[in-house]
């Protein structure tokens, strides 16, 4: 048997060399192809390593080639690496590739901003073949920025913040830090956080405007009972909260960080003329009992690409005008366990097409559930105001507003000259109560199912155009305390419905 064996192995060794073909290689004759002419390494943080781009090298001639040398332009003291056929390195001899064939070239960079002299570094990758020379440019725009961080002690342990306890009693903790005193950031230099920034009690973080915050996976803000924050972003300097991937391909990408979190019992929150984006939940708001005052107020800010909430709001109070909201997981807007809402001239849209949605675009309830012995416990919370004036609620579902009354306790809402995406096409809703559009108690002058003509909703488009059923049928007396738009036009009277004066779209 062990002879048979061997006797099929050489067998095989021998057909597989007879099947090989020559792979002797000619010299290159600078006639190689590059899948781009210049790779662009977009903007990396000083110190912070890139992500991986790769650039893909064509041999389009009918012979194997030798590259005899494929080179940063820097050499051994670029700021760029390389890694071809599994080796990294920053010079690499006697490159080989096949007719008809290509390899790949992978790149990456971490460049500390004070060793550079200009902010866009650039280098190139030079394939040398005797008299025959091409190249490839790298560029990079490199950002200084502030850092934040948990520390860590001696035994490497990450400093946590205590955010509650579970079923257990047991401290459910998460790796972040305390801000130490009343901190301001400034609009000098971008902010990198990584972990959850806390505000502690009493204190208060002001954001200029102009100021831009990146988050890193799994961070976030976090203000706590007694502490206040207030971004104060301009009509034409807004602050921007993203997370820290810069790469275009994660410009619009949901859920890259955590949320900004109003905790229970803190206070006069404001925030002005701000774009939050690519969270879990852009703005998680909680408050104790029913404050008369708002917890949250909340102007002229756009909140995008939430891979579950745009707002959540628990047993809360928000005041919200010219306010953007779409592409949520779940629903832009969610209302929940009661509370005080008041929303003018908003634009809430959920046109998210990542996967399926459950949620429609806004949710109100007054109830919080829980389990306790295998049954479900219903509490209800009273919900002391919803009003929705001059607004849009729409999105690519069929309805995009659900309200759910829990007995027992006050349930107040309205709605008044807004624009409802509503299409109950099976009376799934008719026998309902709050669903009576006709009630003035609850509904007066709103357009159900009407269009928006926004300019591009799966985009975070939202400006409407010249075919809009919402032009010119706002109550003036929203209009009145909101007298500009979002974009700082002044509104008409009567004035158009939702965020936006409308526009005339170019074809």
């Amino acid at each position: 048997m062990r002879t048979r064996f061997f006797s099929l192995l050489l067998l095989l060794i021998i057909l597989v060399i007879s099947c090989r073909k020559d792979f002797s290689t000619e010299l290159s004759t600078g006639k190689l192809l590059f899948s781009k002419d210049t790779v662009f390494l977009d903007t990396v943080f000083t110190n912070i390593g890139s992500s991986t781009y790769n650039l893909k090298v064509y041999n389009k001639s009918n012979n194997a080639i030798n590259i005899p040398s494929v080179k940063l332009g820097r050499g051994e003291n670029s700021m760029y690496r390389l890694n071809i056929d599994g080796e990294p390195g920053k010079v690499f001899e006697n490159i080989e590739i096949l007719a008809k064939d290509s390899i790949y070239i992978f790149i990456e960079t971490t460049i500390n901003y004070n060793t550079v002299t200009n902010p866009i570094y650039t280098d190139s990758i030079v394939f040398d073949s005797e008299n025959y020379l091409q190249d490839v440019k790298l560029v990079t725009l490199v950002k200084d920025a502030h850092f934040l961080f948990p520390s860590k002690n001696t035994q490497g342990i990450v400093e946590t913040i205590n955010i509650g306890v579970n079923e257990a009693g047991e401290n459910i903790k998460i790796n972040g830090f305390y801000l130490n005193e009343n901190t301001t950031f400034t609009n000098k230099k971008p902010y990198v956080i990584y972990g959850y920034c806390a505000i502690p009690s009493a204190k208060t973080l002001t954001i200029e405007a102009g100021t831009n915050i990146f988050f890193h996976k799994n961070s976030g803000l976090i203000v706590s009972k007694n502490a206040t924050l207030n971004i104060n972003g301009a009509l034409n300097n807004q602050v921007i909260i993203e997370g820290d991937r810069l790469e275009p391909s994660f410009s619009n990408i949901p859920g890259q960080w955590g949320a900004i979190w109003l905790r229970a019992g803190s206070k006069n929150n404001s925030i002005h003329n701000t774009i939050i984006k690519n969270a879990s939940i852009g703005i998680i708001s909680d408050s104790i009992g029913n404050s008369s005052s708002p917890t949250l107020i909340i102007k002229n800010t756009q909140i995008y690409n939430s891979s579950n909430f745009g707002i959540l709001g628990r047993e809360t109070n928000i005041t919200g005008e010219n306010l953007v909201i779409n592409n949520s997981g779940q629903s832009s807007l969610a209302c929940t366990i009661g509370g005080t809402y008041n929303f003018t001239h908003a634009t809430f849209t959920n046109f998210w097409n990542n996967n399926f949605r459950e949620f429609p675009t806004v949710l109100i309830n007054n109830y919080y559930a829980y389990s306790q012995n295998n049954n479900q416990i219903v509490v209800a919370k009273d919900l002391f105001a919803a009003n929705f004036t001059n607004c849009i609620i729409d999105g690519s579902n069929n309805i995009e507003l659900i309200i759910d009354k829990a007995e027992g306790a006050s349930f107040n809402f309205l709605f008044k000259n807004n624009l409802l995406k509503f299409n109950d096409y099976n009376n799934t809703y008719s026998s309902i109560p709050e669903y009576d559009f006709t009630n003035t108690a609850n509904y007066q002058n709103n357009i159900l199912n009407g269009k928006p003509h926004f300019k591009n909703p799966k985009n975070n488009e939202l400006i409407i155009g010249e075919k809009s059923d919402a032009i010119e049928k706002a109550t003036i007396q929203g209009t009145q305390s909101v007298p500009n738009d979002i974009l700082g036009v002044l509104r008409t009277s009567p004035a158009d419905i939702g965020a936006y004066q409308h526009i005339i779209f170019e074809n």
